[in-house]
């Protein structure tokens, strides 16, 4: 199979191909001092690109980086980097932030800090629905790990998550947060239905607060659908009528399994995933 067409703006200049940046003696490399962020382009739409360089800029600061470039510049390449693939083509847009060593033996150096963007080829996951399981692993309490950022060293944890989950015959699982309560999938935000109405864990300080999830909860509300924010029991999904996700890399998809117990993509599902995709049609086209 060949691979995945991809364009890496690092150093002032565009390559093409997977650049090689760091080694063994870095910082990033040893320590991971890193931060990414994701958007997509697809269908000839990139919605909210302004918002995720803005998070990659708060992300770095909550590191202790300093970005050598603005959230304008960032969205300026982003979208230089969409026009070096073809019309139309699914991409995944990934602008990243670190540094190197400095200010004592594990600390990074805030004025090494480096930026790059990759720009590449990823299609889009179709809608046959998620299975999920309750992971027996946690997403970390704030004063545990650096949570306020999107930081690369938070998805170690996401990935046992999902090595377990597969392990016991899911493709995602449902972590919780330090209290007990429902944080989200391994990957994406979580919602659920019951009785007419959208519920969705509120932000505890555990996990990232989701652009995507955002959008989509203003959508639905817009759309006259009541959406609680609130916390969130684990024996409440099995009672659910739906469950969906959000997130940067597949949007808005369904859940087909909860444990044992099978679903069908519900109509405030449906309802969720037509008003993103209108939303990126009416606003986001490129």
């Amino acid at each position: 199979m060949p691979s995945p067409a991809v364009f890496v703006f690092h150093d002032g200049a565009w390559t093409e191909g997977n650049k090689l940046v760091t080694g063994p003696m870095h910082h990033a490399f040893w320590l991971s001092s890193v931060i990414f962020d994701g958007a997509r382009a697809f269908d000839g739409m990139a919605p909210d690109l302004d918002q995720h360089a803005a998070r990659a800029i708060r992300s770095a600061v909550a590191m202790g980086l300093k970005p050598p470039v603005t959230a304008e510049r960032i969205r300026e390449l982003m979208l230089e980097g969409i026009r070096k693939h073809a019309s139309g083509a699914a991409l995944y847009i990934r602008p990243m932030f670190w540094a190197e060593t400095g200010g004592g033996p594990i600390q990074a150096d805030p004025d090494s800090t480096q930026f790059l963007l990759a720009v590449y080829e990823s299609p889009m996951p179709g809608v046959t629905g998620l299975s999920a399981t309750l992971s027996p692993f946690r997403r970390p309490a704030p004063d545990c790990a650096p949570t306020d950022a999107k930081a690369s060293c938070l998805y170690p944890n996401g990935a046992r998550a999902m090595r377990d989950a597969q392990a016991r015959g899911f493709t995602n699982a449902v972590m919780l947060d330090h209290r007990g309560h429902v944080a989200e999938f391994a990957t994406s935000n979580l919602f659920f239905a019951k009785d007419g109405v959208v519920h969705t864990p509120a932000l505890s300080g555990s996990f990232l607060a989701g652009i995507t999830r955002s959008r989509v909860i203003n959508l639905l509300r817009a759309a006259g659908v009541t959406v609680l924010e609130r916390s969130i029991r684990p024996e409440e999904l099995d009672s659910a009528d739906e469950i969906f996700s959000t997130g940067n890399y597949g949007k808005v998809q369904p859940l087909s399994r909860w444990e044992g117990r099978a679903l069908q993509p519900g109509p405030l599902y449906r309802t969720a995933r037509e008003a993103y995709w209108q939303y990126a049609s009416d606003s986001a086209k490129i």
